[in-house]
């Protein structure tokens, strides 16, 4: 076990000025004893960079700043941690906001639990036992938070297994285990980059996720485009091809409907035979084309396809009303309200796929492959304190398809 870690505290900073000496404060009690820096990389106009240089005469703690000019502020806030990181005095950078909802107190909880020296990276999260997301801002946004979530272990099931929290801002890493180069960081979610670029064992820590301090959040619909950019971009290869799947089902739906109601066939009849037609064939090929690097490690054939052949039709048993009722109530015309349908039900389908049908299946750790720990074994064993709550541990050393 490792004795006295030292670490980088990185915190990106844009228009923080209020809550830089609340959280240096609260940064120095938790860390007291501890080597330990603070870097703050600043992109603001607000005069933060001057506060902080201001309080750091007083601080308890080294707190250093760097200030990113307008013209070089390239990759938002993950810009500014990867600027960090290698500007940081030590190797283990811990990266938290500059708001205080990520609360300093559980900083010597990520130290003592990167300090047992099995893991990379340590992670806040919100969802693990003993967390709680009750800090933002409203339901609306705790709702996107857990779709958000979703959609990134869906997008990342190898890299993301049983990691709750992949969206979370709070986390510890070995500097050392990351290739910084290789990061192309655009927006708020730098650890997703750094989770689907570097093969980390890592674990999770549970926070109270809590209200900020001072200012307003800098989440907006411009900064959820940007996510959804970078979640693209990251797994571009597998979502395109069950796009490329889907949408060769979709036309062949659509040309089954026309052609049995030309026939002279019922359209709800003929949108039920187009259905079961392309969700067999959707199936053979998605396990050819998209999950075929996950299927070692999931269930049997005939599970996935019941699996997965339930699934659809139930989602079809919901589509198929739905696109009647655009048929009779809005006078649409059947193939149209079909394709509608479809699009809609796209992304469902692609979530419930990659989570559950091919979900690995649950396997007895070895001295390889730890899949889950819970703190009940480490606090019998002495090596954590009693207050570290449930913790997960996750060897992350698979590579994704």
């Amino acid at each position: 076990m490792q004795q006295g870690v030292a670490a980088t505290v990185i915190v990106p900073t844009r228009n923080e000025r209020g809550n830089v000496a609340e959280l240096v404060a609260q940064v120095g009690a938790a860390l007291a004893g501890r080597t330990a820096e603070i870097l703050f990389v600043d992109d603001s106009d607000d005069g933060t960079a001057d506060e902080i240089e201001r309080v750091a005469a007083g601080a308890p703690l080294s707190v250093r700043v760097v200030h990113r000019a307008p013209d070089d502020r390239a990759g938002g806030l993950g810009g500014a941690v990867v600027r960090g990181m290698r500007f940081a005095a030590y190797d283990v950078c811990i990266v938290m906001d500059g708001d205080l909802q990520h609360p300093p107190a559980v900083l010597p909880t990520m130290l003592d639990r990167y300090a047992l020296g099995d893991v990379d990276a340590v992670v806040a999260s919100r969802y693990v036992g003993g967390g709680d997301s009750s800090g933002l801002a409203n339901r609306a946004r705790i709702w996107v938070s857990r779709a958000s979530t979703a959609v990134t272990r869906a997008m990342f099931p190898v890299r993301m297994q049983g990691i709750t929290d992949p969206m979370t801002g709070f986390f510890l890493v070995d500097r050392r285990r990351i290739d910084l180069d290789s990061l192309q960081p655009d927006g708020f979610k730098i650890l997703l980059e750094i989770l689907v670029r570097s093969p980390l064992a890592t674990a999770e820590v549970p926070m109270t996720f809590a209200r900020r301090y001072d200012g307003r959040s800098k989440a907006n619909a411009r900064q959820g485009w940007r996510f959804l950019a970078q979640l693209t971009r990251l797994r571009f290869g597998k979502m395109s091809v069950f796009a490329l799947i889907g949408a060769v089902g979709a036309v062949a739906n659509v040309a089954i409907v026309w052609a049995l109601t030309r026939a002279g066939l019922p359209y709800v009849w003929s949108a039920v035979i187009a259905a079961e037609t392309t969700i067999i064939a959707n199936f053979l090929l998605q396990e050819r084309f998209v999950f075929h690097d996950m299927r070692a490690a999931a269930a049997g054939f005939w599970r996935r396809f019941a699996t997965s052949f339930a699934f659809n039709n139930v989602e079809a048993a919901i589509r198929i009303p739905v696109m009647a009722l655009m048929v009779e109530a809005w006078r649409m015309s059947s193939p149209v309200a079909t394709a509608i349908t479809l699009a809609v039900a796209f992304l469902a389908r692609f979530m419930f796929h990659a989570l559950v049908v091919y979900r690995p299946r649950r396997r007895e750790p070895d001295h390889r492959h730890q899949a889950v720990h819970r703190v009940g074994e480490a606090a019998r064993s002495g090596e954590l304190v009693a207050d570290t709550g449930a913790i997960r541990i996750i060897r992350g050393l698979d590579r994704e398809g």
